[in-house]
């Protein structure tokens, strides 16, 4: 009797390893094209860029090994720091002006209004536009003589205004157009995040008495904080890669170097000097960079996120 016990739960426990095995071998295989991309994509550029970045290179040359002396290059040169500062005044006004203005367009869309889907579509065309296309239009409303902007200034006694030849100006109209280009794909998100809150709790928050804005800050944004915690971390990954726009707006850095941005410079260092391994190695700081953001706000943040 004893023996039959012991065997039948030794099969169990077989059957139950051999479930376990399938089922690990389901996710592997689920995984697999995700890490198979991401090791072509992110992991073996990444581990080129940071072999490259140890080397003098031009491209035709044969490689000299110079260890880490183009990161302390990069240390001296005063290019770095002129596109680390634009870098960041780019990310610190366009991402707070994108996260707000999309979630406030958001709340206003969120509302019992006829054409709904349309509107969805008038603020995401934008974002499906080249923006190469969407670059050269915004040129010419910037146009100092002919363009749009300065003319509607003209008609209220303002302005002229050069815009993307002003030092002072420059990045901030780069930004205005930055923010208006990706501002759709952003409303999208929060407005289907604001769509999943339960009617419910607006319902019973307002039989006891809870104010517009106390219902905001106690139940929307609690319950939309995943949607706000994914625009945030993707918003700061792709401001920091900012790159067409300047390029096509503000060739060669802007007037002064003031729209000069840290891809900007890995751009000219690797195409224009033919320094490929400078390049490499600004390209190797500027991931790991954006790799340290990440992991804080996945620390500092996502505990703040109610997923329930």
């Amino acid at each position: 009797m004893q023996e039959t016990q012991a065997s039948t739960a030794l099969s169990r426990k077989r059957a139950e390893r051999k479930r376990a095995v399938k089922r690990a071998l389901v996710g592997y295989t689920f995984l697999t094209p995700a890490s198979v991309i991401m090791l072509c994509f992110i992991f073996i550029p990444v581990g080129m860029a940071f072999y490259l970045s140890l080397f003098d290179w031009d491209l035709i040359s044969p490689k000299t090994f110079v260890g880490f002396r183009n990161y302390v290059r990069i240390f001296n040169s005063r290019d770095f720091y002129i596109a680390v500062r634009n870098t960041l005044y780019f990310v610190g006004v366009q991402l707070p002006l994108d996260f707000c203005i999309s979630l406030g367009i958001a709340l206003l869309l969120n509302q019992k209004i006829r054409g709904l889907s349309i509107y969805r579509t008038i603020f995401f065309t934008p974002v499906v536009t080249s923006t190469v296309a969407v670059s050269a239009v915004w040129m010419w409303l910037y146009d100092p003589f002919d363009g749009l902007f300065n003319y509607l200034l003209s008609l209220i006694g303002l302005g002229p205004y050069r815009w993307l030849n002003d030092p002072k100006m420059a990045m901030l109209s780069v930004i205005i157009m930055t923010v208006w280009k990706g501002l759709g794909y952003n409303v999208v998100l929060f407005l289907a995040g604001l769509q999943n809150i339960e009617p419910s709790l607006y319902e019973a928050a307002a039989i006891d008495g809870a104010r517009p804005f106390q219902q905001f800050r106690y139940i929307t944004l609690p319950q939309l904080s995943p949607t706000m915690y994914f625009v945030l971390i993707m918003g700061v990954i792709n401001s920091f890669k900012v790159f067409t726009q300047i390029d096509v707006m503000t060739p060669g850095g802007g007037p002064l170097k003031s729209t000069l941005v840290v891809v900007y410079l890995i751009y000219q260092q690797a195409f224009n000097s033919f320094r490929f391994g400078e390049a490499s190695a600004l390209s190797v700081l500027l991931s790991g960079f954006i790799l340290l953001l990440t992991v804080l706000q996945r620390v500092f943040l996502e505990k703040r996120v109610h997923y329930n």
